[in-house]
């Protein structure tokens, strides 16, 4: 991809205002009538995280059900402080609710897109959880269908909200590090035996489902890759067949970009980070939560000056409170959507390719 090119794939996945505050939100919200909105599935680990979110904004959201099939897995969370008093209902059932207006889609990954599918048939904006399944042709038709129904579809990323990613891509777009030739990230954690048996399941392992989030802001500062090449380790060969020691490297015409996951990392969490390095400058976003970001300039930028500084940014109120907060006011059309399907779409290929996943 030409930096030309690079720089309009950009400026098509990030909105001209790309912070928004979280009062503003809440102020423009105040007017038109709430969202109401459901939850498919109670598997996905980011599942209790959205639905405490809707729960969190009563001003934005009335939250009409929750469905969830499994009826062990319906008994383990519905007296939790998450989903108490949240009627669980038949997902036929919340699909024909009378004014649902958006849904988050969070099963379990082999579900994803077959729920979402059905969402978008039913004419309901969607929250969908990452990574978008494992069939990039079926995620093609769910975006083709959403496009023509003029329905949103919101990818689960979950540092798109993240001050300091918005403080990059922001500098990317207005072109402060001049011309990014170089991407490093990591992002790791160390999981327990039961999950490392659901992981194992799918061949890209970490890089599948912990280093796609990484990958959303690679393809966000760099646009889609030319190449990528997956390198996929286990680290315990003699106990499962989980990859969980993974590394992929994205090739452009004049830059790379590395990405690594491992769930096999004692306090991963202290050492993910995000490094873009430009011609005219580098930011570190490490750790990436709570977010500590450093700037390196060469030369002046609108009220920074040369040098290396650590940017003071907004804390964050919640890790999905910026997401919902724009998806309410996308479906409302106080904005427009920040993320298109043609990004998502590159994300998804580039997240199977790095998997070592087909996607044919």
């Amino acid at each position: 991809m030409s930096e030309s090119s690079r720089r309009r794939f950009l400026s098509s996945t990030i909105a001209a205002t790309a912070t928004a505050a979280l009062s503003n939100s809440l102020e423009a919200a105040s007017g038109p009538r709430k969202i109401r909105v459901g939850q498919i599935g109670t598997k996905h680990a980011h599942a209790g995280g959205k639905m405490a979110t809707f729960r969190k904004f009563p001003e934005l959201f009335e939250v009409v059900g929750v469905v969830e099939p499994d009826p062990e897995r319906r008994k383990a969370v519905k007296d939790t402080p998450t989903y108490r008093g949240v009627p669980f209902l038949a997902e036929a059932e919340l699909l024909k609710t009378d004014s649902l207006k958006a849904v988050a889609v969070e099963t379990d990954i082999p579900q994803l897109l077959p729920t979402a599918h059905r969402c978008i048939d039913a004419g309901v904006h969607i929250h969908l959880d990452k990574p978008a399944g494992v069939s990039l042709p079926e995620f093609r038709r769910i975006c083709a269908a959403a496009d023509r129904k003029k329905l949103v579809i919101q990818m689960g990323y979950m540092f798109r909200s993240n001050a300091a990613f918005r403080f990059l891509f922001n500098a990317v777009r207005k072109g402060w590090l001049g011309d990014v030739f170089q991407v490093h990230c990591e992002m790791s954690k160390k999981v327990g035996d039961g999950t490392r048996r659901e992981l194992a399941q799918y061949k890209g392992g970490s890089m599948f489902e912990l280093g796609c989030h990484l990958i959303d802001a690679v393809v966000t500062v760099l646009g889609k890759p030319d190449r990528v090449t997956p390198f996929l380790r286990n680290t315990r060969p003699d106990y499962d067949n989980l990859m969980d020691n993974c590394l992929a490297v994205f090739e452009y015409p004049k830059a790379t970009a590395s990405i690594r996951s491992s769930v096999s990392e004692v306090d991963g969490g202290r050492r993910r980070q995000f490094v873009a390095c430009g011609t005219r400058g580098t930011i570190v976003i490490q750790p990436l939560e709570p977010h500590v970001l450093t700037l390196t300039l060469e030369r002046d930028v609108e009220g920074y000056k040369r040098g290396t500084h650590t940017i003071e940014l907004p804390p964050s109120t919640g890790r999905y409170d910026g997401d919902m907060t724009h998806l309410a006011r996308a479906i409302q059309g106080l904005e427009e959507p920040e993320y298109g399907t043609t990004h998502d779409l590159a994300v998804q290929e580039s997240v199977l390719r790095a998997s070592g996943m087909p996607v044919t």
